[in-house]
């Protein structure tokens, strides 16, 4: 598979695996193989938004009347996003366009991709409106060496794709049972991080929306980017699952076989380092209402539960037996936001939910 911008051979699409089968030719949506992803498209564009719509006047006085660690706390974590999100945005197209092979497919990962620029955009929208200097906050991301420490695995898996990728599409000399090892084991990565790095900074944004709406219109973009996180963690979580029972033939299901131990030793990385950094955040204090081992008992639990989303029966964690922050649930789940429109800025509006249909009938009265 050389790819091509346009590819003119006749093939039938929904016959192709998810990956290195037959570069897309026409985009077309009335036949499909998985009708999954067109459902996350719909889903993504009607959750459109935009953080502007979303004004930080009050929280800057909220925020420079915390106390400094709990300051520290959120800063942090605003930074370790951004980081993450920037990955996200261009790993995401660079690394899986060139070897998709489904035009639904091709499609969302685009539609994902620039979800997460619209993240990007609203963590420089939050601190602008806390910092008189952006800067002070951005230039200090990359020599934080508690952040890149978390980015460096994250990082190594989409590089070591994307490197593969233009080995294969410059000479041909890739193997392609070692590339398709490489996209399955980048997806792992993805979704650990989809899954569970995000979590912690979510537990302290919600944490802060726990006490009398602090920091309102943080939590409120947050809960909006967390609402678009949770798309695409199942969209990666639903790719791995058809590898892994064979929806995408045998070849597929042999190398998710074989990757099984990358699996468990990539969440188990990915959760140590996720306590590492909640023990780094509280190092100076507790915040109301949360503290380190609470949080490393959720990681703990998100890491359970993501696994066991892509048919893993054991628990990484089985001391973990239930939700340590059941109250997380409230602000994860959208169709829970019940916000007055006069009170503040909603947060769980929909874009795109109008009924276009007509019916003739009704109109049949009607006189101009």
């Amino acid at each position: 598979m050389t790819y091509t911008t346009f590819n003119r051979k006749q093939f039938d699409a929904k016959l192709e695996p998810m990956f290195l089968g037959e570069p897309v030719n026409i985009a077309r949506y009335d036949e499909q193989k998985y009708t999954l992803f067109e459902r996350l498209i719909e889903r993504q564009l009607s959750f459109f938004w935009r953080p502007e719509e979303v004004a930080m006047d009050k929280d800057y006085a909220q925020f420079w009347a915390l106390p400094e660690h709990e300051r520290e706390i959120f800063i942090s974590n605003l930074k370790y996003q951004t980081l993450l999100d920037s990955v996200q945005a261009r790993g995401v197209n660079i690394t899986l366009l060139p070897i998709v092979s489904l035009p639904e497919l091709e499609t969302w990962v685009e539609t994902w991709a620039f979800s997460e620029t619209i993240h990007s955009r609203s963590y420089t929208h939050i601190v602008r409106g806390l910092f008189s200097q952006p800067q002070e906050v951005f230039d200090k991301i990359i020599i934080d060496e508690a952040i890149i420490k978390r980015a460096e695995s994250i990082t190594r898996e989409y590089d070591k794709l994307y490197d593969l990728v233009c080995r294969h599409q410059a000479n041909g000399d890739v193997p392609k049972n070692e590339l398709a090892t490489q996209v399955y084991r980048a997806l792992i990565v993805l979704n650990a991080l989809e899954a569970i790095r995000f979590y912690v900074s979510f537990a302290c944004t919600f944490a802060f929306g726990e006490r009398n709406g602090l920091l309102e219109s943080n939590t409120k973009i947050m809960r909006l980017i967390a609402r678009d996180e949770a798309l695409h963690c199942h969209g990666t979580q639903e790719m791995i699952r058809f590898m892994r029972i064979g929806r995408e033939g045998a070849d597929w299901q042999a190398i998710a076989a074989s990757q099984e131990q990358f699996l468990w030793d990539t969440m188990r990385e990915v959760s140590e380092q996720e306590m590492e950094w909640a023990d780094h955040l509280f190092r100076d204090g507790s915040m109301i209402g949360l503290n380190a081992e609470i949080l490393k008992a959720y990681v703990k639990h998100r890491t359970n539960v993501s696994m066991a989303r892509l048919g893993v029966s054991k628990p990484l964690y089985p001391e973990v037996t239930s939700d340590p922050l059941p109250w997380m649930d409230n602000w994860l789940l959208s169709s829970n936001v019940q916000v007055a429109p006069q009170e503040a800025e909603m947060s769980s509006y929909l874009v795109g939910q109008i009924d276009a249909s007509i019916d003739v009938g009704a109109l049949a009265e009607m006189e101009l």
